[in-house]
């Protein structure tokens, strides 16, 4: 019966089989200790290793236990094992751990399925089923810049990896669109185009240079100073001539984002600051009918324990700031979007904000004290985007750099490097563009995603678009290289994943197909510690096992040839589900 459960939920997740498996043999090893989850992992010495014995001694030696150590109670958990299909053989070594080798002809068959049935059958499922992720939420009239890329991209391969785990995902864009900068954009508007109605994109041109005009007037004019404060209070009010200024801005700003994430593929829902303007007074009453708003200063704020200083929630003009949107989003995520887990990606400069309204939220009673309890919060930070100097980024003349000038020089040095190999020569124009925007805009989010995202990273051209090591650049070759093995055989792969059959009897096919059955329990470890790069390296050992694989099994006219193609298949699919939760276009031919 254990087996049959087992196989059925947890499809393609060897892990989790074989948690099934042990939960069964634990209940009967140890029957007096209901609660002990079983601790899988793969294992140095078989593929897998149970690791419950020597916890399981510590608890039971006081007990008047029948065991005489861990080895022996290792030895109980194998003899309790349900028989099953996918389980060769079990060992004991050490001081009790418990080595699982899994059968190959169960390997085999568990990845033939997969191609018959589809990749999304190996999908992980995870406890959640709604989730917010806050991520990429530029300011309007600024430019997106290198600092917006880490946030943009992270936040995209989080939500692309809960959705492919049956999670529904709110992605969020929590635009800067409110705040005192919008008196000075707006009188400046003002007076630079009286009419405003007839305003276009073009008549205010790059909109960074507008901002920087208007933040000069405003540093060193008095009197316009005091307009744009005046401004502030009319927006905020509600005054209709201010209002329409204010869309006005936001809708060239929007227009400009927009481009941007249409070339990197990602998709977002705004709702931006000003979106919870109409809710925050009800959230700050509710705060504070609950105690926890105290005055101080002039200003009304939140003592949150830890903290030296404390939440502001209404500065001392009445106006409301960063905290009291924040708790408003948060109040309106929880109750309105009905969210159970809600991830923000900001760097790791804003971690000690989201600490303290974290901790006024459960102080309010909105989330549990226990932080992996639903409805949780997750603040997922960031370290910088590095240039040559170690300093933070930036252009020659000390500018930040604009994400437009990086996408297009990506591209560009990718074009570059595929007409040195003659492409230009083999492909159609249309070919060679979108080749070398795949790779290009490919490099750029490989190169941040598989650093560990809480250090920064050294930006570097030269490095994300070599075509050797563990870049995206190679890794797209290698699935270039399988497509390209699979095309030379004149086999139809569709036929042959409903009839071929797949052997694991050489060491180097074994190690693939155990490689491959890892897929689904690498991208549940991804999203439960929210660090994309567990999945780039998975991806980039899936295409060093391939390489070893290639070099010892002869594919194409051996007596093996259909289970090795269908190998190469498998391999070149798994790949292709990893660039999709990376970001990553896949290319067929290099």
């Amino acid at each position: 019966m254990a087996t049959i459960v087992a196989n059925k939920e947890f499809t393609g997740n060897p892990r989790r089989q074989l948690a099934k498996l042990f939960e069964v043999s634990l209940k009967l090893t140890v029957p007096d200790e209901p609660n002990v989850e079983p601790l899988i992992e793969p294992g140095k010495f078989g593929d897998y290793q149970c690791n419950n014995a020597m916890g399981l001694w510590s608890i039971i030696k006081g007990k008047g236990t029948q065991f005489k150590g861990p080895p022996a109670v290792g030895q109980a958990l194998i003899k309790n094992l349900p028989t099953s299909e996918m389980v060769e053989s079990c060992s004991i070594a050490g001081p009790g751990f418990v080595n699982v080798v899994l059968s190959a002809k169960w390997m085999a068959k568990s990845i033939e399925n997969m191609l018959v049935d589809g990749i999304d059958t190996w999908a992980p499922t995870l406890s959640v089923k709604r989730a917010v992720v806050d991520f990429s939420s530029p300011n309007i009239a600024k430019e997106m810049h290198v600092g917006h890329l880490r946030s943009t991209i992270i936040g995209d391969t989080l939500a692309r990896m809960l959705e492919y785990s049956k999670v529904e995902v709110l992605r969020r864009n929590h635009v800067g669109d409110w705040g005192t900068q919008f008196g000075m954009l707006i009188e400046f508007l003002f007076e630079k185009f009286p009419d405003t109605d007839s305003v276009t994109e073009t008549a205010i041109g790059d909109l960074q240079m507008f901002y920087k005009k208007s933040k000069l007037r405003f540093d060193l004019d008095p009197e316009f100073k005091e307009k744009a404060q005046q401004a502030v209070v009319r927006l905020q009010g509600g005054d209709p001539v201010y209002r329409k200024a204010w869309a006005k801005i936001c809708e060239i700003s929007r227009n400009e984002f927009a481009k941007v994430y249409q070339r990197l593929r990602v998709e977002l829902e705004e709702k931006g600051e000003s979106f919870y303007n109409p809710y925050i007074a009800n959230v700050i009453e509710e705060l504070s009918s609950k105690g926890l708003v105290e005055e101080n200063e002039g200003a009304r704020v939140i003592f949150v324990e830890g903290f030296n200083i404390p939440l502001i929630v209404v500065k001392s003009n009445g106006g409301f700031n960063y905290a009291s949107t924040d708790l408003t989003a948060l109040w309106y995520r929880l109750n309105e979007e009905k969210a159970e887990w809600i991830i923000y990606l900001t760097d790791l400069g804003q971690q000690q904000h989201f600490h303290m309204f974290f901790k006024a939220a459960r102080k309010a009673g909105w989330l549990p004290d226990d932080d992996k309890t639903y409805p949780r919060v997750n603040h997922v930070g960031f370290g910088l985007v590095l240039g040559a100097d170690n300093k933070r980024f930036r252009t020659r003349a000390n500018e930040v750099v604009r994400l437009v000038d990086l996408l297009d020089e990506a591209k560009d040095r990718s074009k570059a490097a595929l007409i040195e190999r003659g492409k230009d020569k083999e492909w159609t124009p249309e070919e060679l563009d979108q080749i070398a925007e795949a790779v290009g805009y490919g490099a750029l989010k490989y190169a941040d995603l598989k650093t560990n995202r809480l250090t920064g990273y050294t930006f570097s051209f030269d490095q994300m678009l070599n075509d050797k090591g563990d870049t995206a650049v190679y890794l797209l070759y290698a699935h270039a290289r399988i497509c390209s093995i699979i095309r030379k055989s004149g086999k139809d792969i569709d036929e042959l994943k409903k009839t071929g059959k797949i052997a694991l009897d050489h060491a180097a096919e074994r190690a693939l197909g155990l490689h491959l059955l890892q897929f689904a329990e690498t991208v549940e470890e991804a999203c439960t510690t929210l660090l994309p790069n567990v999945l780039c390296k998975y991806l980039y050992y899936l295409s060093e096992e391939f390489t070893k694989f290639y070099s010892n099994c002869q594919v194409n006219g051996s007596a093996e040839e259909t289970s090795r193609l269908l190998l190469c298949e498998a391999t070149a699919i798994v790949m292709r589900k990893c660039f999709y939760l990376l970001g990553i276009t896949p290319v067929y031919k290099l």
